[in-house]
């Protein structure tokens, strides 16, 4: 062997050792960013659209509602079209129709059209690179470091915040809403062609094993059946446990005390205290720093600590936090800091745990529908959450009862998420209940 080959080796060999499963998680970061930051956008359309147009704030918490539910709804069936048509095909297609109903936005002159573009079509597209990607990826991608890829992912969302609310909201003050939304739909097309070049539908289709799975390349199996008819049977099947349904109902109150109550209300709450709509955009972005954080290493204790009383903890403490913020706008700006500190660890830090009881519960194979069954029901509570905080906001004059109340509901799921896997006959192996 001559010495430049010896020399050559080991770089040989680290690249040998680099998996495309890291590829394809960068490139899954970047979309969910991308569609994070067009779902965030409504908390900075609120008070424009109401000024403009005069459109009340229930019509348009309405028109984020149907988002919301949307968002959701979809989920189960994009899996299941994505398993039967490929991934590349299907994300491309919706980022497509995102950025078109978000381009069309400054042609809006009534309030169905509202509903139409950013509550159905904005919904749904944005449904097909939802929250049950994060473990569609994991699943398909990895045998091992799953919740720790879970965990990224979900972070995504955060960071979206993080990128897009700041400017948006710099934009729609400076140069108006339209502009805004005009600037939002060529970002998100051009993401496309990064998309197409990059992503891949599963490690078999380049010769490869998920990430740490010693069995080698498997054969690929033909998808078979209606998309929709596999959807609703995974439900029909998961339905049956306890479990599942402790796990759902802890999952529609995270829904609804983070995108549909902070998510949709937090901005129009920070003008209702006197605060600019800048000011309020920046706080929910800092809270995506602290929502990235948190949900990265949450995704890391997932694999190693009992994931039950991590969700105990994480809804706990979220709900203090929640009946906290009403006095946090009477305590100058350092108490929403305060606020957003504490809750932005805590906003996403739920998912991967969440995943990894589920994933024990329903099995491997099936996880990536399931956690889409389940961000149905979270998007529900969302979707709820979004309605009636504005509805109270019109009724009583403020969010403290909207904020109060989702306080509670995240105790009442703290306690209610530590009876999973109580009294079954058989027990799993810890591991099975904690981090899988």
């Amino acid at each position: 062997m001559s010495p430049a080959d010896a020399a050559a080796r080991p770089v040989r060999a680290r690249l040998v050792r680099f998996h495309y499963g890291w590829v394809i998680v960068a490139l899954t970061f970047i979309l969910i960013l991308v569609t994070a930051g067009v779902r965030a956008a409504p908390g900075v359309l609120i008070v424009p659209l109401e000024d403009e147009f005069h459109w009340s704030r229930a019509t348009i918490s309405f028109a984020v509602s149907v988002n919301l539910l949307l968002y959701g709804a979809v989920g189960p069936f994009a899996a299941a079209v994505m398993d039967r048509f490929g991934v590349r095909l299907t994300m491309a297609l919706s980022l497509i129709a995102t950025a078109a109903a978000v381009a069309l936005s400054p042609l809006m002159r009534e309030a169905w059209q509202l509903v139409l573009l950013w509550g159905v079509v904005v919904g749904v597209a944005c449904g097909f690179v939802g929250a049950y990607l994060a473990a569609f990826i994991a699943a398909r991608w990895f045998h091992t470091r799953r919740g720790l890829v879970v965990g990224v992912l979900t972070a995504a969302n955060a960071a979206g915040q993080l990128v897009f609310l700041p400017s948006m909201a710099a934009i729609a003050t400076h140069a108006g809403w339209r502009a805004m939304s005009l600037t939002l739909g060529v970002v998100t097309i051009g993401f496309v062609p990064l998309l197409v070049l990059l992503m891949r539908d599963r490690p078999a289709a380049i010769g490869l094993a998920p990430y740490g799975d010693p069995r080698g390349p498997q054969p690929i199996a033909a998808p078979q059946g209606n998309p929709v008819a596999v959807a609703f049977r995974a439900l029909a099947d998961g339905a049956r446990s306890r479990d599942f349904w402790l796990i759902a109902g802890g999952y529609f109150v995270c829904g609804a005390s983070t995108n549909g109550l902070i998510g949709t209300h937090l901005i129009p709450a920070c003008v209702d205290h006197g605060l600019t709509e800048v000011v309020g955009a920046g706080l929910l972005a800092a809270t995506g720093v602290f929502s990235f954080i948190g949900g990265t290493v949450s995704g890391w204790l997932s694999d190693r600590f009992d994931n039950r009383w991590m969700l105990f903890w994480y809804y706990g403490l979220r709900g203090l936090s929640l009946m906290y913020l009403p006095f946090a706008f009477d305590m100058s700006f350092y108490g929403l800091s305060l606020f957003m500190v504490f809750y932005g660890l805590d906003w996403i830090a739920g998912v991967p745990p969440t995943v990894r009881l589920l994933s024990a519960v329903v099995g491997s194979e099936r996880t990536g529908i399931m956690v889409a069954w389940i961000t149905v029901i979270h998007q529900v509570g969302g979707a709820g959450a979004a309605y009636l905080a504005g509805v109270l906001r019109i009724s009583y004059g403020s969010y403290l009862e909207a904020f109060m109340l989702s306080g509670m509901l995240c105790v009442l799921a703290a306690l209610m998420v530590l009876f999973i896997g109580v009294g079954r006959r058989r027990r799993e192996p810890r591991g099975a209940v904690a981090p899988a």
